[in-house]
């Protein structure tokens, strides 16, 4: 069914100029996660929402009453895919994995390479591989206080 919704609605957002970065259904809830390159605005969100909500009513994908929620992955993305991993080269992650390696299941690092099988993650203790079966879950870390430093500074000067 995600994977029905991703394809008639993937060419709805490439309309937009925006691309179709997730679908998730969890309950009665169906959330597309759109973004663009230099990020996406509330217009153009809610303009896909139209589109993507006349859509799906045409081509009736999901049995029964859903909530069709549009919005942006965010600063802190979700990382499921091999594909959401290669986006994210060289940025911070935090990786939670299935199994402990010497007591330890979250790493923190730069994510150094991504492909088909697995990832390579760069932490202060060394360099990690692990397989996407081994990983529960993954995010990119925003620094936010370089954020709110760099902000200060703009405004100071």
């Amino acid at each position: 069914m995600v994977e029905q919704v991703r394809e008639c609605l993937d060419p709805v957002v490439q309309d937009a100029g925006a691309v179709l970065y997730d679908v998730e259904f969890t309950g009665s809830v169906l959330r597309l996660l759109v973004d663009r390159d230099g990020g996406i605005n509330v217009s153009a969100i809610q303009s896909i929402s139209r589109s993507a909500s006349r859509v799906l009513d045409d081509v009736d994908p999901i049995p029964g009453r859903y909530t069709l929620e549009v919005s942006s992955p965010g600063l802190e993305r979700s990382l499921r895919t091999p594909d959401h991993f290669r986006q994210a080269l060289g940025k911070k992650l935090k990786v939670k994995t299935q199994i402990p390696s010497d007591g330890v299941r979250w790493f923190v690092g730069e994510l150094a390479s991504a492909d088909e099988t697995g990832i390579e993650l760069t932490t202060p203790d060394g360099s990690h591989r692990f397989g996407y079966e081994e990983i529960t879950k993954s995010r990119t870390v925003f620094d936010w206080g370089a954020a709110a430093r760099t902000r200060s500074q703009e405004t100071r000067s």
